[in-house]
């Protein structure tokens, strides 16, 4: 009688690695709306990224991350804008 393989549910260390990279990414892009925008989000954004990358079981985590920074990266520019702040 044969078998079949079990497919591996152990958590992986780069689970774990991607999913604190895309909360970095969050908590990066939602200072980047009050602080120098251009600066802070497109490293949020290529933090998001490299989760989204990994995958793992916070998948969902780093797409929400992304979604998330594509929004603060629209809303910092106009608050900067808007109130005369550098986004340098």
């Amino acid at each position: 009688m044969s078998t079949q393989p079990q497919p591996l549910t152990e958590d992986r260390p780069s689970d774990g690695i991607a999913g604190f990279l895309a909360s970095a990414a969050l908590f990066t892009s939602l200072i980047g709306i009050a602080y120098r925008p251009v600066r802070l989000v497109p490293f949020a954004l290529l933090l998001a990224l490299i989760a989204t990358a990994m995958g793992g079981r916070h998948q969902r985590l780093a797409a929400a991350a992304l979604g998330v920074g594509a929004v603060c990266f629209v809303v910092g520019m106009a608050l900067a804008v808007i109130t005369n702040n550098p986004i340098f």
